[in-house]
């Protein structure tokens, strides 16, 4: 395989419900821009190819019930970075996908090129009630909502041609309108017309992650088995590292005295760093990639970036990104071509 992406969910204070206890900061930081600033900036000083932000309209589960925009996190950090991707999490079910487009080819903007974007079937009925759009529930209704939205993305996203923007100063032409195109989508719940609001972004498509549902329609797919698939797969782990001078198994045994941490599918590894060296050396002979949810960030992330990624880079099973490349390229995805460009 030609790359092996090593991304983090940064989401919260980790991925158990207690992580809080543990974190670095007083709990009133939580959601500032402080923290999580120095969390991203440690992701990319570390090596890490990508890392991601969850999201829901409703609060998250566990015991801090709150969080800001995952988009609006992306788009905090992406002038204090510039080598990391950013890719947030963004519901398709009752989200309009028009603004949806808009905001993340902003991102692109904003980051050159390092955005992605996962999209997500939401499923609360709290969500509906927040959206104020009546609950859906099928799961094929959630489907056709999901397929329609990241086609209809896709779509505006190349709306504009690369170079539809001119710049006559002296004509005052700015814009060659021929190179604009209607994406004209009728649906069974929305309809697009088009264009979008916002050129093309940098990347043409920013890069797309989604399930093994999705894989038609989504550039990487992320999966919880260990189970080899065609096409760029990822592998989501959730990690439990000896960190702080106390074992990992400890950790967790303290977290849960205050709160059980909700069941995963996730592949789940928990002791040493060196033992995840392994673990992800082996992974990266049948993936592309992983995406890793630390228990804590504030102790996982440190001990990652000091003693398991550095070994993976000795090896030459993982690099760091390429300073200047996009998110596409980084992960081996060329730009596409404009689906427009012959019409």
């Amino acid at each position: 395989m030609s790359i092996f992406a090593l991304g983090i969910e940064l989401d919260g204070e980790g991925s158990h419900p207690a992580a809080w206890r543990r974190a670095g900061h007083a709990p009133s930081e939580s959601l500032g821009g402080r923290v999580l600033k120095r969390r991203v900036a440690a992701a990319e000083n570390a090596g890490f190819t990508y890392v991601t932000f969850d999201d829901s309209i409703v609060p998250p589960s566990g015991d801090v019930r709150g969080r800001v925009d995952a988009v609006n996190r992306a788009s905090f950090v992406a002038a204090t970075t510039s080598t990391i991707g950013l890719v947030p999490v963004v519901g398709t079910t009752y989200a309009e996908p028009f603004h949806t487009s808009s905001q993340l080819a902003t991102l692109d903007y904003s980051s050159r090129g390092r955005a992605g974007w996962i999209p997500a079937r939401v499923s609360d009925p709290a969500a509906a009630r927040a959206w104020g759009r009546p609950e859906i529930t099928g799961q094929a209704d959630l489907d056709r909502e999901q397929r329609d939205s990241i086609a209809v993305a896709r779509d505006l996203w190349d709306s504009w041609e690369d170079d539809a923007v001119v710049r006559e100063y002296a004509s005052g032409r700015f814009l060659d309108r021929d190179k604009l195109h209607y994406v004209d989508f009728e649906g069974e719940s929305f309809t697009v017309k088009g264009p979008s609001i916002v050129p093309r972004p940098p990347q043409g498509q920013l890069v797309v992650f989604g399930t093994e549902a999705d894989r038609e329609q989504v550039d990487v797919v992320l999966v919880q088995d260990d189970h080899r698939r065609e096409g760029l797969t990822f592998l989501e782990i959730d990690v439990t590292l000896d960190a702080s001078g106390i074992a990992a198994s400890a950790r967790l045994e303290d977290l849960n005295s205050y709160s059980v941490a909700a069941d995963s599918s996730r592949v789940r590894y928990t002791g040493t760093a060196a033992g995840l060296v392994d673990l992800l050396t082996d992974v990266a002979t049948r993936f592309d990639g992983v995406r890793l949810f630390p228990t804590v960030v504030d102790e996982d992330l440190p001990a990652l970036g000091r003693y398991v990624l550095p070994s993976l880079f000795k090896s030459g099973v993982a690099h760091r990104p390429v300073p200047g490349a996009t998110l596409r390229s980084n992960l081996g995805l060329t730009r596409p071509v404009n689906r427009y460009e012959s019409v």
